[in-house]
């Protein structure tokens, strides 16, 4: 189990040797059965009686399949044969270090039973998962998941026709969970790489994979949803959505069209605890995993565009307190300092409407779609001040690693402003919570958990800097500016340096 969201729990989909053991066990169980039910019909070409002729039990006739008959006209089978040969099986082992955290917090007195024909003194050991990957070129590289082969010391590739290769990583992005790996082989068929920008919702969805570790497995569905985001799953996430069944060991397998034709990698489900298919799967769409791919081939990682700025959805409500009737664009919520977006004017409570010409719908595809960009492109945003609309024209810069994880703050909600409590800022509270001591705002002491703005996502130690873009520098102006607001006030908050947005 990987995350937990809501009542339900994201799961990887990279599986055990246990677990498959298990689930081969219970497979063998159910296949034995089956095959007794199987082996009591006798087929024909004609109708064919069955049983022994009497009083009590007259012969039954059944009316069976003339064998000569072809395929369903609805069988996904002729896409199946392609797709299979481009599926591989990912083994991989990784020697995991024996933690001295408890040995180290030990007391002494019980530390000296360890090792001394007790208890014995933890080892290192070494770990063994599976995987899947996607044959997507005629040299040998495969698309699997980053968190499939991830301080893998040893990674084993089994093709469809059982040939074995051991394998290396060329690269991995762990911020959309995408690997490229390499084996040495002839005869490969890769699979053909679909536009995913194409993909519509309710369009057919074929699931391919090695769950469990019981072999190649096929399973169809629908696209549920696209550009789903904001899952906590990875740093940048524009996921294709299905119900196909896909269970652990299907990380890094393919997702398909109707056409056999690579349309995302899968990666993740919400499992409820179960461990297994909920119908609700998640997949890295082809067309973003093939520019993780181009970049890893061609730098060695990847390399991000950078902006500079904390982009937050507008809510109806935020939209009101900003003065606009529509909630659209996404607000800038702080500017990084020296930063391209500073350089070039852009200002906190700007709001982004589009990027080069196309609309911005939330901050999720507005990180995503700069985030792909190479470093030096220049980019037209069309921005929103104080009704106004004017054009900006900014050239990105590569993305510095101490910035990267900024995108990942909180970002605030559509709550009444109530169960806060605050008290006035002082230099000593300030440099307590990493603040200059000259900050000023009124600092949030506790917020009640069953409030609203609990929901909203305010939470202890934050400041409040402004009250519907007034500047408040202690309780009095604070009460005084929210009696002017109304019941929905707009907040800046400052949170470790950072400021962002909330809306009361």
């Amino acid at each position: 189990m990987r995350h937990k969201r809501k009542d339900g729990h994201m799961t990887r989909f990279s599986s055990s040797l246990k677990s498959r053991t298990a689930a081969l066990a219970l497979g063998l169980v159910l296949g034995v059965a089956g095959l007794g039910v199987a082996r009591t019909i006798q087929h024909s070409t004609t109708a064919q009686k069955v049983g022994a002729a009497s009083e009590k039990n007259p012969p039954a006739t059944l009316k069976l399949a003339d064998p000569k008959e072809g395929p369903s006209s609805t069988s996904y089978a002729p896409i199946v044969k392609e797709v299979l040969p481009s599926v591989v099986n990912i083994s991989t082992s990784k020697v995991v270090k024996a933690s001295d955290d408890g040995m180290g917090q030990m007391d002494p007195m019980f530390r000296q039973f360890f090792g001394q024909g007790g208890m014995e003194v933890p080892k290192d050991r070494r770990e063994k998962a599976l995987g899947s990957g996607v044959i997507v070129s005629p040299e040998g590289y495969i698309l699997t998941n980053n968190h499939v082969v991830d301080g893998a010391t040893d990674v084993q590739i089994t093709l469809s026709d059982k040939r074995e290769f051991k394998a290396r990583v060329v690269g991995a992005d762990p911020k959309t969970d995408v690997a490229v790996v390499k084996i040495d082989a002839s005869n490969l068929v890769p699979l053909t790489i679909g536009d995913s920008s194409k993909v519509e919702v309710g369009d057919v969805a074929i699931a391919v994979g090695d769950p469990f570790g019981v072999g190649q497995t096929v399973t169809k569905g629908i696209i549920s949803a696209k550009g789903r985001g904001g899952l906590g799953i990875e740093d940048y996430e524009d996921f294709l959505q299905t119900d196909a069944p896909i269970n652990p060991g299907n990380s890094g397998g393919a997702l398909v069209n109707d056409r056999g034709e690579l349309i995302g990698i899968n990666t993740a489900i919400i499992s409820h605890g179960s461990g297994g298919s909920q119908g609700i799967g998640f997949a890295v769409p082809a067309n973003l995993a093939r520019q993780v791919m181009d970049q890893i081939l061609k730098n060695g990682k990847v390399v991000r565009a950078y902006l500079g700025i904390l982009p937050q959805d507008v809510t109806p409500t935020m939209a009101k307190a900003f003065g606009e009737k529509d909630a659209r664009g996404v607000v800038v919520g702080d500017v990084t300092p020296s930063s391209p977006a500073q350089e070039n004017g852009i200002e906190r409570g700007d709001i982004i409407l589009e990027l080069n010409g196309k609309s911005i719908s939330d901050s999720n595809q507005l990180r995503n779609s700069i985030s792909m960009m190479p470093p030096g492109t220049s980019v037209k945003l069309k921005t929103l001040r104080n009704g106004s609309e004017r054009d900006v024209t900014v050239k990105l810069a590569e993305m510095p690693t101490e910035t990267a994880k900024l995108n990942s703050q909180d970002e605030g909600g559509n709550q009444a402003l109530d169960g806060v409590e605050v008290s006035n800022l002082n230099p000593e509270i300030a440099r307590e919570l990493g603040l200059p001591s000259s900050t000023s705002g009124v600092v949030v002491n506790g917020v009640d958990p069953s409030s609203k703005m609990a929901e909203s996502g305010l939470r202890r130690g934050d400041v409040i800097q402004e009250v519907n873009h007034q500047s408040v520098k202690n309780v009095s102006e604070f009460q005084s500016a929210l009696k002017k607001g109304g019941d929905e006030p707009l907040l800046l908050v400052n949170r470790g340096g950072r400021t962002l947005y909330i809306a009361a």
